[in-house]
């Protein structure tokens, strides 16, 4: 019995031995990380330089009653569009339609005072070359005349005035554009102090942005050209980042530069102008004005997310011809719109990882798959305004 239980104890023991050694290496069978790759590019490019900036209607008229009464009416539909000369307002015509039926009045007085003195000269002035009035009276009359013509003239001023008063209760628009809500309220007592309204033109739209003082010399020449003959050919548009990313689907241009510089900021004031046509745009949006404004040619260009920090320092993936990651630290140069520029330490035709970066490190083997065209390089915003 006792040998029995040791050949059974030494065929387990054989049994346990083999099946360790079947065992692989832990680590050994694990799959190689499947990562994104895109291919280092020699290009040229163009580098942009981008400004924040507000929206400004073109035309923003302020509209203010010249007279003083009581308002009426309101004509228009608060934030609508409306033509030049279109009705806004109605004040209480009442007190002006009287005003000017006295100035009438007056007129007629004093142009029947005319015709008496005119009667009065062409009776006397022959009386008195025959001697039967004096010269003293004839001389009395015409200066009555004259005293009663320009009464005359007076009166017919006056008419005038109480002509345009009368007109004055009706508000018109001076420009054609959007027309925002009204600050005063019918029944309201106004007056030349009061704002009724704003009317603004919007199509096209400016747009303010400050640059830096050597902003401005660098570019003053070009800025001088464009505000005296327009922009010269093959000058870049303006482009207009919204609040929201996305960019305006009308390209812009140069408007016109402020007159000084500003001592607090060191920066002048520049104006571009956009098309506006479906009055996307409004006053006061905040918005990014971007353009090109110097050229790399050959440069060695990466996408933004192929790039992180360790320490301060850039650093790529680099997936070797053995599919084998090399980590090299990168001297970054300027930054174009969906990528970098790289100064040193990558060569052309290198790939380097974009997507899967957390999956490796140096020496590791990898699956390395060409990044689709979308995701190697994002490309623009979306576009707005249509």
């Amino acid at each position: 019995m006792l040998q029995r239980l040791f050949i059974v104890a030494i065929s387990i023991a054989l049994l346990a031995v083999g099946s360790a050694c079947e065992k692989k290496p832990a680590g050994a069978g694990a799959p190689a990380p499947e990562v994104l790759v895109t291919a280092v590019e020699k290009k040229n490019v163009d580098l942009d330089s981008v400004w924040i900036g507000t929206t400004v209607g073109y035309v923003n008229a302020e509209i203010r009653p010249k007279i003083q009464g009581y308002l009426l009416k309101q004509v228009y539909r608060d934030g609508s569009v409306v033509k030049e000369g279109e009705l806004l307002f109605e004040i209480d015509p009442r007190q002006f339609q009287a005003a000017l039926d006295q100035a009438v009045g007056e007129l007629g007085r004093a142009q029947a005072a005319l015709g008496k003195s005119e009667m009065d000269v062409t009776r006397y002035r022959p009386l008195a070359a025959e001697g039967a009035v004096s010269a003293q009276e004839l001389d009395n009359a015409v200066q009555a005349r004259s005293a009663d013509a320009a009464q005359v003239d007076s009166a017919k001023a006056a008419v005038e005035q109480a002509r345009l008063n009368l007109e004055w209760t009706h508000v018109h628009a001076p420009v054609t554009g959007v027309a925002g809500i009204a600050s005063a309220q019918i029944g309201d007592l106004v007056s030349p102090t009061t704002l009724l309204t704003t009317v603004s033109q919007l199509d096209p739209m400016k747009v303010s942005f400050p640059i830096s003082e050597n902003e401005y010399l660098r570019f003053a020449k070009q800025i001088r050209d464009a505000q005296q003959t327009g922009p010269a050919a093959g000058t870049p548009s303006l482009e207009l980042l919204l609040s929201n990313g996305d960019v305006y689907r009308h390209p812009g241009k140069f408007y016109v530069a402020g007159l000084d510089v500003s001592a607090t900021t060191g920066t002048i004031m520049v104006q571009g102008i956009f098309p506006n046509p479906e009055n996307y745009l409004r006053p006061g949006q905040f918005a990014k004005v971007r353009t090109a404004t110097d050229h790399r040619p050959d440069a060695l260009v990466i996408p933004q997310r192929a790039v992180s920090q360790l320490q301060g320092i850039n650093q790529v993936a680099v997936v070797g011809p053995d599919d084998k990651v090399v980590m090299k630290a990168v001297a970054l140069g300027p930054k174009t719109r969906s990528g970098w520029i790289v100064e040193k330490g990558l060569e052309a035709g290198e790939r380097v990882v974009v997507e899967g970066l957390q999956k490796v490190r140096n020496g590791v083997t990898v699956v390395a798959k060409l990044a689709p065209a979308a995701e190697a390089d994002p490309g623009e915003a979306p576009t707005a305004g249509k």
